[in-house]
């Protein structure tokens, strides 16, 4: 039986890895198959504080998972396939092997919604973004595209028009999807342009100092396919939280997300904590999900003193 066990990693759970292992609550942590989550497919990272000349992705959740370590949390990297919390203690099923824990914290975050290109995945983090906050100041001067025709596209466009020189929009209708106020202020910016009834079929680059050089446009009402030389590619057509095993285990909203108590990480059931981008769909930053990775160690060690 453990006193918390946390499933999944990245910001969120091995921060509150690091804070319920210093309350000697020595949490299990099932990282899963991409530990250290989103970070992992970042190579540079310039806006987590500490780190004036910025650090990649990948390292600085080796450090988070080193110092969760030191202080006494076990960690596996392993996927867990089912849940039960219809009472406690709460039921975690890891291929055939089930642990007890007086009380979970959920941190299996969000993942962006991509083409589905082998040539996307490669280029990943070498010019080929799904976070205009964490990576626009990369791209100063430069032309991008942005992929998608909903408020996330328009947001994403509109934030790289602080760094780049030019944006263009790569929608596959003839119309945007987007709130009319978001649409209305991509329309009126000089800066961006469209490109309507188009999809990009294909990536060029190498996963080097080189990165991304051009991408292929197929026009979906003509079927010409045209190269275009470009710097970077923003996808901007959404999140998907990692929730699918809490499907009618915990209240979530419309689009997946677990709901939380306001100013809170505390579910729908006594016990249960939700902390990161599985219940953030505003900030999803690195910052933020280490915040709420730290409030859900918090919770869960006062949760457990007052059932002692």
């Amino acid at each position: 039986m453990y006193k918390v066990i946390i499933i999944g990693s990245g910001p969120a759970g091995l921060t509150s890895a690091i804070y319920a292992a210093r309350a000697n609550l020595e949490p299990l942590v099932f990282e899963g198959m991409q530990p250290g989550g989103q970070l992992t497919i970042t190579t540079d990272v310039e806006n987590y504080p500490g780190f004036p000349s910025g650090i990649l992705g990948p390292e600085l959740m080796d450090k988070f998972r080193k110092q969760a370590q030191e202080f006494g949390a076990k960690t596996l990297f392993e996927n867990v396939d089912k849940v039960d919390f219809s009472s406690r203690p709460f039921k975690v099923q890891v291929a055939d092997k089930e642990y007890l824990a007086e009380s979970v914290i959920i941190s299996t975050g969000a993942s962006a919604k991509l083409l589905g290109l082998e040539s996307e995945s490669k280029l990943m983090g070498f010019g080929v973004s799904a976070c205009a906050t964490c990576d626009a100041f990369f791209f100063k001067d430069k032309d991008v595209f942005v992929v998608g025709g909903g408020d996330s596209a328009m947001e994403e466009a509109t934030y790289l028009t602080k760094f780049a020189s030019s944006v263009t929009i790569i929608h596959r209708r003839n119309e945007f999807r987007a709130s009319k106020i978001m649409q209305d202020r991509v329309l009126k910016n000089e800066k961006i342009s469209v490109i309507w009834d188009s999809e990009i079929i294909e990536m060029h680059g190498e996963p080097t100092d080189k990165g991304l050089e051009s991408v292929d446009i197929k026009n979906l009402v003509s079927g010409e396919v045209r190269n275009h030389p470009i710097h970077g590619v923003f996808m901007g057509i959404g999140h998907k939280p990692n929730s699918d095993i809490f499907i009618e285990k915990l209240k979530l909203n419309e689009a997946g997300y677990i709901v939380t108590k306001a100013d809170s990480t505390q579910t729908s059931v006594e016990g249960v904590f939700a902390a990161g981008d599985i219940q953030d769909f505003t900030y999803r930053q690195a910052i933020t999900a280490a915040g709420s990775g730290c409030m859900a160690a918090i919770e869960a060690e006062r949760f457990l003193e007052a059932q002692e």
